[in-house]
């Protein structure tokens, strides 16, 4: 099969590798139709996330059918039409029975990180019962393939974590995918004020047809200072950080309110400076987190009932094998203007 391998920071390349096989009983082979690029995929290829080594088949999202099951799978057979989810779950660990699925002691985030991952034509995706979702006939699919990790992420790490209530002030910094995910799902708890930042004025210009309200340009460095002026020196209730570098992450701890919640979403590959001698008197909360997904059959309910609408989030669509040039317009996205690219199996 072909598949997108991982071979070391800054190189990748689209070439042919062994078809997976059925390791345990619980284990399901899925034949990928459609798949995407995440922003964790980009901080892999900058070497941010050293657990991926050379060799690695990348991608932890997508949609297919079933091809094989193991003999213990009881809820999914061949031709099975699914949603693959990018965190594993055994459900039998004391963290799964927490649904804390991120650290399952068999599992958690490890597609496309510790295992070969969904940026190929076939997968191996481990307990299989807990870690796929059906989808009707008629669904689309393209829309899906959202659930499988940014709209989760932006609900569970940014807007859950962030304890998003009715009449909030919220900011949220990046208006890349998982940025936009946590604006579409914020309207959920009826914010008073959704404030999108980035240094792209075309994502700026997405966000507000997508519900902001307001939106700050970051280009010039001044984003906190314009945060606090907008607020009347209160600052925000909830920053949610979207991006993962330092300069992100200062804009929230330098313009979140007394009480308020700092949901760190991004991926950091260098550290951050904690501005502990400032916040340790505000009262805030800084919460991070790494997805576990056990709010996909929720969000795959508002997406059926049309309250949620992740395709628009979709700019881009390329044939499977032409993932090369998808990770180079996702790359390039104010260039691009790209959001979420969709790769189909021809």
């Amino acid at each position: 099969m072909k598949a997108l391998v991982y071979q070391g920071p800054g190189e990748k390349s689209w070439q042919d590798k062994p078809m997976p096989k059925l390791v345990q009983p619980t284990d399901a082979i899925v034949r990928i139709t459609r798949t995407t690029i995440c922003g964790t995929d980009l901080h892999i290829l900058k070497g941010d996330v050293p657990a991926v080594t050379p060799g690695r088949i990348l991608g932890h999202e997508g949609v297919g059918v079933i091809e094989e099951v193991g003999e213990a799978v009881s809820t999914f057979k061949k031709g099975d039409h699914v949603l693959i989810s990018c965190t594993t779950a055994c459900c039998r660990c004391a963290y799964c029975k927490k649904q804390m699925y991120a650290h399952c002691e068999d599992g958690g985030w490890i597609l496309g990180r510790l295992i070969d991952g969904t940026q190929a034509e076939y997968v191996r995706i481990p307990h299989a019962d807990n870690s796929l979702y059906p989808i009707a006939e008629g669904q689309d699919e393209e829309a899906l393939v959202m659930l499988s990790d940014i709209l989760p992420t932006g609900f569970e790490i940014g807007v859950l974590s962030g304890q998003v209530k009715p009449g909030d002030t919220v900011a949220i910094v990046g208006a890349g995918p998982v940025g936009m995910a946590a604006l579409l799902t914020a309207r959920f708890y009826s914010p008073g004020r959704l404030i999108m930042i980035d240094v792209d004025p075309n994502r700026l210009k997405l966000a507000r047809a997508f519900g902001a309200t307001d939106t700050i340009d970051s280009r010039d460095g001044t984003a906190a200072e314009k945060l606090m002026e907008m607020t009347g020196g209160a600052g925000v209730d909830v920053a949610i950080e979207a991006v993962g570098i330092p300069a992100t992450f200062d804009i929230c701890q330098n313009a979140i309110a007394p009480g308020g919640h700092i949901a760190n979403i991004g991926v950091h590959g260098k550290s951050v400076e904690l501005h502990l001698e400032k916040l340790w008197i505000r009262n805030i909360t800084l919460t991070t987190g790494l997805v576990s997904t056990n709010t996909i059959p929720m969000l795959r309910q508002t997406v059926q009932a049309g309250t949620l609408k992740p395709a628009q989030l979709i700019t881009h669509r390329f044939p499977l094998g032409d993932i090369i040039e998808a990770y180079r317009v996702f790359g390039n996205a104010a260039k691009e203007k790209a959001m979420k690219v969709i790769l189909y199996a021809g």
